[in-house]
């Protein structure tokens, strides 16, 4: 996971009435993806053509939030091939959506994905001063493991955190 920018001029939170619908990433959100990713993260972005290498590729898994039409939030998933690992490359909510759980339903569909393609364990890799996304993983059942040194852009640690994935869903 990447670094998260400063919540200096986070926009108020959208009412927790508005539905938000979990779905497939698509072509045609590309540039909502894009000024997402721009909008969380001040470091490691994924381009646009890497979202685009992402959505067509049949070893990732992106699924988007989308809410009012518009995006909320993402989650990308990679499958590395001859591999029972299931990696979690990105996962970023709108500062709109911020505060309404949409970050725990990401990354349980996200771990939904992973079992249906009957992968085992979900890893991922976390920038050391990210405590809020630490804690998220950790109360969802993912323990440390590891550490990459200057793993990220501003030569950020990463430390990395791996969760089994238990019973397989059908396809």
């Amino acid at each position: 996971m990447k670094k998260r920018r400063q919540a200096g001029s986070i926009p108020q939170s959208i009412p927790r009435s508005i539905p938000v619908t979990l779905r497939r990433g698509r072509m045609r959100d590309l540039a909502a993806l894009v000024t997402l990713e721009l909008a969380v993260f001040d470091t490691d972005v994924v381009s646009r053509r890497s979202f685009r290498h992402f959505i067509a590729s049949p070893r990732a898994s992106l699924i988007v939030a989308e809410e009012s039409g518009g995006l909320a939030g993402y989650v990308l998933v990679l499958y590395p091939p001859r591999s029972q690992l299931a990696r979690l490359y990105s996962i970023a909510v709108a500062p709109h959506a911020g505060g309404r759980g949409l970050g725990p339903r990401l990354l349980a569909a996200a771990e939904q994905a992973a079992k249906r393609r009957r992968r085992r364990v979900m890893r991922l890799e976390v920038h050391v001063r990210n405590k809020r996304a630490i804690a998220r993983y950790e109360k969802s059942g993912y323990r440390l493991f590891g550490k990459h040194r200057d793993y990220y852009d501003d030569h950020g640690d990463a430390l990395r955190f791996e969760k089994p994935l238990g019973r397989h869903l059908n396809a």
